[in-house]
């Protein structure tokens, strides 16, 4: 293939596809499926399973996979050969429509925090039209939803497509009132920014803390890091340009709008962002980003690391969710328009997206969390844990006329009313960006930056996508009463939105959120600040938060409780292997150089003194002394940091208290550890250190 047209989507079978391979009737009845959400009739399954399959072989696939994305954070997938036998004992490659529709994976490994007993092995995977099937390797991936043999969400698809439908049925109830009765459909779109940093493998390999965690647990600052800001969009290597070539044209093979590539702040560090798609396919996308970008780097001698911070003292790693909502007529409903009555529409869906934070910030933290976001947020390349809104200061200025009853900039009027001529039109542009706010508009849609670049995107948008149902269910009951009593639209929304923006306008901040004045500003405010995973987690079963989740069928309350239980696990478990891996590699390497340099050092202090004849040896000493307190600092820090995990496994009361006793004692012994060892780097010859350093990590790829 040789133009980026004929490529892309070759391993998709898409609406193309289909059009051309399915009867008119069946396309037809999958299409309603897929737009609308309508059952697909059973009866023409086995018809759209020999075309997929037909079309896959063709392509060279021999086997197919349900392919899942459990509680685990990444995908999952069993395959299964297309081979059959005919009843005259020939070999065909066959799929079922039942095959198609359902598959039966075990699902006794993987997470389930309490939904099903060990013993209790039955999973199911369900096909999820709306997200095309793709050719990977040699396998047809089918992408399908995973549930329990109770019925109970198992994976994130699930209650993300729960949470899509959830909006979906409020935000029409809205555009019913503003006449708009031909929309069919409103959907959520996302635009997840991907950020990554590639290194050479050779050195990778040579660091076990790379291999088993993801990120560096040691490593001094090297002479050279981002001071000079030469990385960010400067000329990109060529070793890197050859990489993210192949990323691009295997991206684009899978149907995936892979758009705009760059190197970000740190060295070594890279950006890709692609074009909006619907929420559950864009989710389904970066998954897909992520293991490719890990499978086409190897290729080129290089290894992708996508932990949230993998070097300490530059900058970590984000994925900048990029939300917004349109409907069926290709609107987006977050766009201010330039007509009165669109601008009337717009505020009522901005109201409720202030709502939905205001109210529902810890739920939202929800789709945050995790230790390896916990070494970012906050810092200078990521937002604090704070949920804030940033809306520039044109927008922000319409919102407080609305409320004080003023008049806005450009506004001819001294009163500001709703869907009249007197509301101003709203530019797309009407924002300057703000890198310090956790989720920006940014001139017609929201930018939710504080997700981690290793994390799923599933989370947050679902609970995004259900505060804002809730605020949008709230608002249309409201509007409802009131134009069913007889009240006008236009008098109705003059009376609710000053309310609505007054009430929540302290979520907005146009402000450095950076600054430590804004740690205060915000608790004046009352708004939450959880700093850590397990203080946001500690949440998730208070009834307000589970409210959001529970109102609009969402998750049930044990579906609820068991992601809460194994997000404990899983941060617990994710600091007891930090912990293991450090103290490894500080009784194997660091304190063996360290000792090897001790001993040349009490051979060079001895010879000085001796030549001195017994004079003070001073810079000598001084070295000897400073090797050797470090040395005894780090090896008892290696023996609490070891008490400090065996003290994780032996703590009873549940995962929240393993979590607990995580974040509380392996995380300050693992923190008293590197100072030592990343001091001792310093110290020690180069020809003794064991590890790479993060010159070389960073500057050689």
């Amino acid at each position: 293939m040789s133009t980026v047209p004929e490529m892309f989507a070759s391993k998709v079978f898409d609406d193309k596809v289909m059009r051309t391979r399915l009867p008119e009737k069946t396309y037809n009845s999958l299409r309603r499926t897929i737009d609308s959400g309508s059952v697909l009739d059973q009866a023409l399954a086995n018809t759209i399973a020999k075309a997929m399959c037909d079309w896959a072989v063709e392509n060279g696939a021999t086997h197919f996979t349900h392919w899942f994305q459990p509680l685990t954070g990444i995908t999952a997938e069993k395959h299964d050969s297309f081979i059959n036998t005919a009843p005259d004992g020939r070999v065909i490659m066959e799929l079922t429509g039942k095959e198609l529709i359902k598959g039966e994976p075990d699902a006794s490994s993987f997470p389930s925090g309490g939904l099903r007993a060990t013993f209790e092995a039955r999973g199911y995977t369900a096909w999820d039209p709306s997200s095309y099937a793709f050719i990977k390797g040699k396998t047809l991936c089918i992408p399908t939803a995973f549930c329990s043999y109770g019925g109970e969400a198992l994976d994130k698809k699930t209650p993300l497509l729960r949470s899509m439908e959830a909006l979906n049925r409020q935000a029409l109830r809205i555009l019913k009132l503003f006449g708009n009765t031909d929309v069919r459909r409103v959907t959520t779109n996302v635009g997840p920014e991907q950020e990554y940093f590639l290194v050479d493998r050779e050195m990778y390999l040579k660091r076990k803390d790379l291999i088993y965690t993801g990120r560096t647990l040691f490593g001094a600052k090297p002479p050279k890091g981002q001071e000079l800001e030469d990385h960010y969009f400067g000329a990109i290597k060529p070793r890197v340009q050859a990489y993210m070539e192949e990323l691009n044209e295997e991206l684009w093979k899978l149907g995936i709008l892979a758009k705009t590539e760059h190197n970000e702040v740190a060295p070594a560090q890279h950006e890709l962002a692609p074009i909006y798609a619907t929420t559950n396919v864009a989710t389904d996308h970066n998954q897909l980003t992520m293991e490719i970008m890990k499978k086409v780097a190897r290729k080129h001698g290089l290894v992708c690391l996508l932990h949230e911070k993998p070097f300490a003292g530059v900058n970590g790693s984000g994925k900048h969710n990029n939300w917004s909502i349109s409907d069926s007529e290709g609107n987006n409903l977050l766009n201010p328009g330039a007509t009165p009555q669109d601008n009337a529409q717009f505020l009522v869906f901005l109201a409720a997206v202030l709502r939905a934070v205001h109210r529902h910030a810890p739920a939202l933290r929800l789709g945050t969390v995790g230790a390896g976001n916990d070494h970012r947020l906050g810092a200078n390349e990521a937002p604090p844990a704070i949920l804030s809104v940033y809306l520039g200061d044109q927008l922000a200025g319409v919102l407080d006329a609305l409320v004080s009853g003023g008049h806005a900039a450009d506004s001819k009027s001294a009163v500001m009313e709703i869907g009249v001529s007197t509301l101003p039109p709203l530019p797309v542009d009407l924002s300057d960006r703000n890198r310090t706010s956790p989720f920006a508009f940014t001139g017609n849609k929201f930018e939710f930056r504080a997700v981690g670049s290793s994390q799923s995107v599933a989370p947050v948008n679902i609970a995004l996508n259900a505060a804002v149902a809730c605020a949008l269910d709230d608002i249309a009951t409201e509007l409802e009463a009131s134009t069913a009593a007889g009240t006008p639209l236009n008098t109705a929304l003059q009376k609710l939105l000053p309310r609505l923006f007054k009430e929540h306008m302290p979520v907005v901040f146009n402000g450095n959120g950076y600054a430590a004045s804004w740690q205060d500003e915000a608790a004046r405010r009352g708004l939450p600040n959880d700093k850590d995973t397990v203080a946001a987690l500690e949440r998730y079963s208070e009834p307000a938060v589970m409210d959001v989740f529970l109102r609009c069928n969402i998750l049930t309350e044990r579906e609820m409780l068991s992601r809460q239980e194994i997000l404990l696990e899983n941060y617990a478990k994710t600091l007891c292997i930090e912990g293991r891996v450090m103290a490894d590699m500080l009784r194997a390497s660091v304190l063996p150089a360290g000792r090897e340099a001790q001993r040349r050092a009490a051979d060079t202090l001895l010879r000085t003194r001796e030549a001195l004849r017994g004079e003070p040896a001073g810079a000598e000493e001084e070295y000897f002394a400073d090797l050797r307190a470090h040395l005894s600092a780090l090896a008892s820090g290696a023996s609490a940091l070891e008490a400090a995990v065996a003290s994780v496994s032996a703590t009873e009361g549940g995962a929240l208290a393993k979590a607990r006793s995580a974040r509380d004692g392996i995380l300050p012994a693992m923190k008293t550890c590197r100072e030592h060892a990343d001091a001792l780097e310093r110290m020690v010859d180069d020809s003794l250190w064991p590890l790479p350093k993060y010159a070389e990590l960073l500057w050689t790829n």
